[in-house]
């Protein structure tokens, strides 16, 4: 039984593209999406230490020294800090860059090179300076990727991801729906917890023994 009580039966060949999906589905209906909720400007925009990486007015990143050469990309009036290669080791990453990571790099990518939607990439992204208006890039980009991943069947699962995967290009479409499940787990987790640490921010920790 599945979270969203497909069943199957020893005498019957699972549905393994509803289960993959029901993977993150059950994920995001029950625990990321919903405590997204409410996200305010400020937690969207919090640096907890210096040096973060985030989304910031173009004008502002390049004046910080974050910018071009360090990253400052995107297509409108906010950007992203994104270098490759990535420093060692890699800056901790707010809230805004997070998400538009997922919205981008995770899930808008991958939609535009398998499902035919529309082009997203680093360079060009028109970046979200709110958290409203991130949250809806973030619904947006699940629900194109969701409706892809359904569409798929048991053929489109085993074949061939293609070109677009780079050295995995070989491996079947089924390896790639697992991997994006990992990536949106695991950096709306990231997310979360930073949302648990902006609240309890002004609470003093534990001392560390001496």
């Amino acid at each position: 039984m599945t979270h969203s009580g497909t069943t199957t039966h020893p005498d019957t060949t699972p549905d393994w593209n509803d289960l993959l999906l029901d993977q993150l589905e059950w994920h995001w209906r029950h625990h990321l999406r919903p405590r997204l909720d409410g996200l305010t400007d400020d937690e969207y925009l919090w640096e907890p230490v210096a040096g973060c990486w985030s989304v910031r007015p173009r004008a502002a990143g390049a004046a910080s020294g974050t910018g071009a050469a360090s990253g400052v990309i995107g297509d409108g009036d906010f950007a992203i800090d994104f270098v490759l290669p990535e420093p060692s080791p890699p800056p901790v990453t707010t809230i805004a860059w997070r998400l538009a990571h997922v919205i981008v790099g995770v899930l808008g990518a991958r939609t535009a090179a398998h499902f035919g939607g529309p082009a997203a990439e680093y360079a060009t992204f028109p970046y979200a300076g709110t958290a409203d208006e991130a949250l809806g890039q973030l619904d947006e980009a699940y629900a194109a990727w969701a409706d892809g991943v359904r569409a798929l069947g048991a053929e489109g699962l085993a074949r061939p991801c293609g070109p677009a995967e780079g050295p995995f290009a070989d491996y079947p479409m089924a390896a790639l729906v697992l991997h994006i499940n990992r990536e949106v787990i695991h950096h709306g987790a990231e997310a979360l917890l930073l949302r648990d640490l902006y609240r309890h921010r002004d609470t003093p920790g534990t001392p560390a023994p001496s």
